[in-house]
């Protein structure tokens, strides 16, 4: 029998679905060695005992040869499978008989999927067997402890934060959890030292996000720890509450907006040309408050933090300009920059290469790619 046969489609499944029910009849079923291609809506018997929480099924499957680490179209296994699926002592018995913990797929590793579901259990499981608690999915910056955001756990990141998550993620777990009004999060993220002065990819402050879209007393716990924000008149908490929903209304207003995008650009294009790239990359981020959808400003905030060194906000900024503005130069141009500020040369070299195609006359560019290709070498 091939116990990792396919169901030949969302309605129509192979014998060992039925099978996989009961591990008795699993032994009655003889089927050819027949692997029929997966897609959206087809799963594996390994799945199908999965969704009926059938370990005795799952381990009379895995005894008779299925697949463990076989890969659906998106790259999930039937680890990835049981970790959505919050099944904790499935897990348990995939990872005793190999399974790898931190398998790639579309949606991430099984502890992202854990996390985004809060199975509080399997996340723990999955931190025991060494899951990597920073991985990032790199289409959309996620990290295990955005993913636990996501879904209001806060066991979830609790977990993660003592399993070393990296609370100054890509992904501004902190930000998140003040829009969320997550106050158990805060409080954790605070106390593993997650940084309140570090704006979201749209510009704003945890603080500010705290005051609209938070409460009162996320307010009041970011306050001591968080650096004035020059636009804020009036630095008290009910100062900051006032601000954020004054701001949020005028947002609404096409006419304003333009204008203080625009005013907003020039102050930071003013300060950069002063070599001033603190108070630049603050006027750019109140910029992208206004419009966070602004790829070239982001690109210009990034040029920014490659001034003052600091290359993983330089990376971030770019990627999140690339994301929008896909066939832009430039915006490669950042990112090849920040990955030579950390010393990614081969990374760099990829990403030089592509904006060299994109406008080879771009001399900065081919000399910047040249420069990499022989720090690759050493």
């Amino acid at each position: 029998m091939d116990v990792n046969m396919w169901d030949s489609s969302p309605s129509k499944h192979s014998p060992p679905f039925f099978a996989s029910n009961t591990a008795a009849l699993l032994n009655q079923l003889y089927v050819p060695n027949l692997a029929l291609p997966g897609g959206i809506g087809k799963k594996t018997p390994l799945e199908h005992a999965v969704d009926g929480n059938n370990l005795p099924a799952l381990r009379y499957l895995l005894d008779h040869g299925a697949d463990l680490n076989q890969e659906e179209d998106d790259g999930d296994t039937v680890l990835h499978h049981a970790a959505r699926k919050g099944r904790c002592e499935i897990v348990k018995l995939l990872l005793a008989r190999g399974a790898d913990v931190n398998g790639s797929s579309e949606h991430g590793t099984p502890l992202h999927l854990a996390a985004v579901k809060g199975h509080e259990s399997t996340v723990e499981v999955l931190l025991e067997h060494h899951a990597d608690v920073n991985k990032v999915v790199t289409s959309n910056l996620v990290t295990p402890l955005k993913a636990a955001l996501l879904s209001a756990s806060t066991p979830c990141v609790k977990l993660l934060v003592q399993a070393g998550a990296d609370v100054n993620d890509v992904s501004n777990s902190l930000a998140r959890a003040a829009s969320e009004g997550l106050t158990e999060c805060v409080k954790c993220l605070l106390e593993a030292g997650a940084d309140p002065n570090r704006p979201d990819e749209c510009g704003r402050f945890p603080i500010e996000l705290a005051a609209v879209y938070g409460t009162r007393e996320d307010v009041e716990l970011l306050y001591p720890v968080t650096s004035p924000i020059p636009t804020v008149a009036d630095w008290s908490i009910d100062g900051i509450i006032n601000h954020a929903k004054l701001e949020r209304m005028q947002l609404q207003d096409e006419d304003v907006l333009n204008t203080r995008k625009s005013d907003l650009k020039r102050k930071g294009d003013e300060a950069f040309e002063k070599q001033d790239y603190t108070s630049a990359s603050e006027f750019y981020t109140q910029a992208l408050k206004v419009d966070p959808s602004d790829g070239k400003m982001l690109a210009s905030r990034s040029r920014c933090w490659l001034q003052l060194g600091d290359g993983q906000k330089a990376l971030e900024d770019a990627t999140r300009c690339k994301r929008r503005c896909p066939e832009w130069a430039e915006a490669r141009l950042r990112r090849g920059q920040a990955l030579m500020l950390l010393k990614d040369y081969e990374k760099a070299c990829e990403e030089l290469s592509g904006g060299v195609e994109l406008d080879p006359e771009n001399d900065e560019m081919d000399k910047l790619f040249w420069e990499a290709m022989e720090l690759k070498k050493k």
